[in-house]
């Protein structure tokens, strides 16, 4: 409803549009930080449950006796892409390509027979976990035993 002024004209003043305009501004100011911190943590939890369902057909091979893929598509994920728009990283170690895996901050390998991960929503990685670029990173450690953040291994 509309306020009847004293000279009888219908509306609002500047004063009050500028009041709920700067309302208004404060609330965005307040929810929009809380709503990125929301979208990341549902991208970080959507890249955890990829991983592990990939994680899961390649345990599957190698339990029935088979070599691991040499890549994502022997499975039909070649193109699954992470929540940032990237491909999933998957290597298999071989005593080969062992500098080449997933490291902890004393320089091992955190896997043993694959490596699987996001690179996050910087989009570089490092093999170290405690190298920066790798922080953001959503890794598959400990043989299964971990799926998470890097920053969180």
């Amino acid at each position: 409803m509309k306020a009847q002024r004293a000279h009888g004209e219908l509306g609002f003043t500047v004063i009050e549009l500028l009041s709920v305009m700067s309302i208004i501004g404060l609330l965005a100011a307040l929810a929009i930080p809380r709503l990125q911190v929301v979208v990341k943590q549902a991208k970080v939890a959507r890249a955890i449950g990829d991983i592990r369902s990939i994680q899961t057909e390649l345990m599957s091979i190698e339990a029935s006796g088979q070599a691991l893929p040499a890549d994502l598509s022997a499975i039909g994920r070649a193109g699954t892409m992470d929540p940032w728009g990237r491909p999933y990283q998957y290597l298999v170690i071989t005593s080969s390509n062992i500098g080449a895996a997933r490291k902890d901050r004393f320089l091992v390998p955190v896997n043993s027979t694959f490596d699987l991960y996001s690179m996050g929503e910087d989009g570089s990685s490092v093999a170290a976990l405690t190298a920066g670029p790798s922080q953001d990173d959503v890794v598959r450690a400990s043989d299964g035993g971990f799926i998470g953040l890097g920053s969180k291994f």
